[in-house]
């Protein structure tokens, strides 16, 4: 039988590609055991795991589908007909389950986000309630939760969870504002809504934010004022939150960075977490914000700039444009630093040098590109892993450990890299005691191989890779 190798940082794994046969040899320096469950995916983004252990996934282009957790086979409960597939950031995003879901008590709820197009034309991410008809298969009934919000082909965040309080999270990104084709849109995830944008559901200033909202949609009562203004906002500052996780009563949220300082943070409500004036810590290494769009003649700067490419010119903004430091930021008491950073650089770090990217220069960039986050619980299976918070990386198709202090409110100790592959790794998902990790990967993109080269063909696409604790 012809095989596909899939080489992971603590070893050589070998994954057949034929599903009949999935087992790995594995080092032993890993507690895990890993195979592959399914491949041929069409661009999957979230997962989540049912009370009896059976898999649910997003794919972008706008299908529900259950995964049988024993033999991979895939069904779909529900497409989209409508839904704007704009890439992997655009489309049928983020997926939260009902903490009745397949109980018997009461309906079969999902929740889920994804983006369309709107009769003015424009696209926009609707979160909405889905009833599953269990005995049927399939979904009998869609109710809007929340609609109008931003969408956009680049820095959407899309990840929805249900929380222990039973509210609805959101991450919802800057949408690409101030790099690119949209070097003159103003970046939002410092702006507040005013109370008659409340009114008229103007959600304009809820890019850039973790949004938290009752499952029909309203404001809840506890949630922060801000500005004089209760809404949905949670917390603020943010550039491109993909994963958002409860571990306890604590609220963790991982966020990519520009092209230094993907962070992981401990969310708080109300709390504001820097961005686009603050990346990763405010030390002034090789970051300063740099607002286009107040530029005289924005519309003449190349539209090829990003948020990180930004270079004074004899210490003077050109074009008249704002240019700030990090400590130039006013450092307000609802401002919080990030638990860690993935990575930070000294000033002058060459962020262009092709090396071993001449085509995707971007991965070299001192970052991992985070893409989720899950906890590994307290009484997990494997011991040594217990009370960590797991995150996974696009570029180098890993996952990275950071186990919690006892409080659980903070990293405690050292980073550890694990399941490294030639992958694109969009999602980490934990069972419920944590005898399984399960991975989801791209079916598309560029990531760095086990060489620290550019791999430009992923070795397991649209797949999900199981690793079983021994």
């Amino acid at each position: 039988m012809k095989k596909n190798l899939l080489a992971l940082s603590i070893g050589m794994v070998a994954a057949t590609a034929a599903f009949a046969e999935k087992s790995f040899d594995m080092n032993q320096a890993e507690p895990f055991e890993a195979k592959v469950l399914v491949e041929g995916l069409k661009d999957p983004w979230d997962m989540q795991i049912d009370r009896n252990g059976q898999l649910w996934i997003t794919q972008v282009g706008g299908d529900i589908a259950m995964i049988d957790a024993k033999s991979g086979e895939r069904k779909v409960i529900h497409h989209f007909d409508n839904v704007v597939n704009g890439g992997i950031q655009q489309g049928l995003l983020g997926l939260a389950l009902d903490k009745n879901f397949l109980s018997g008590k009461g309906d079969n709820i999902l929740y889920a986000a994804y983006a369309y197009k709107a009769a003015d034309s424009n696209a926009y991410t609707k979160i909405v309630k889905l009833t599953l008809n269990a005995k049927a298969d399939k979904v009998e009934k869609e109710e809007i939760v929340l609609d109008k919000l931003a969408s956009y082909t680049d820095h959407q965040g899309g990840r929805l969870l249900l929380g222990p309080d039973n509210k609805l999270y959101y991450t919802i990104g800057n949408q690409g504002a101030n790099q690119y084709d949209r070097t003159c849109m103003a970046d939002r995830a410092q702006r507040l809504p005013t109370a008659e944008e409340l009114a008229n559901k103007d959600w304009a200033a809820y890019q850039g934010k973790t949004l938290r909202f009752n499952t029909d949609g309203s404001v809840p009562e506890d949630n922060p004022v801000l500005n004089g203004v209760k809404s949905h906002i949670y917390t603020y500052g943010h550039r491109n939150p993909q994963g958002i996780v409860f571990a306890g009563d604590k609220l963790f949220q991982e966020e990519q960075g520009p092209g230094s300082d993907d962070e992981v943070n401990l969310l708080e409500a109300g709390a504001n977490y820097g961005w686009p004036h603050v990346a990763g810590y405010p030390d002034n290494q090789n970051y300063i914000y740099t607002s286009y769009a107040t530029a005289e003649k924005c519309g003449e700067l190349p539209q090829t700039i990003g948020d990180t490419t930004f270079e004074t010119h004899g210490g003077e903004a050109p074009n008249k444009m704002v240019a700030q430091k990090e400590t130039d930021f006013v450092q307000e008491a609802n401002y919080r630093n990030p638990l860690k950073t993935f990575f930070t650089v000294r000033n002058g770090h060459n962020m262009f040098d092709k090396g071993n990217c001449p085509d995707s220069s971007y991965l070299c960039w001192p970052t991992a590109a985070l893409s989720s986050i899950a906890y590994y619980p307290k009484d997990g299976k494997v011991k040594a892993w217990q009370n960590s918070i797991l995150v996974s990386g696009l570029k180098s198709g890993a996952i990275y450990r950071m186990p919690l202090n006892s409080s659980v409110d903070d990293v405690q100790g050292e980073l550890y890299k694990h399941f490294a592959s030639p992958n694109r790794y969009r999602n980490v998902t934990v069972n419920h005691d944590g005898s399984k990790i399960y991975v989801m990967t791209d079916t598309q993109g560029a990531s760095l191989g086990l060489d620290g080269k550019q791999n430009m063909q992923m070795q397991n696409s649209g797949a999900i890779l199981v690793f079983e604790a021994k």
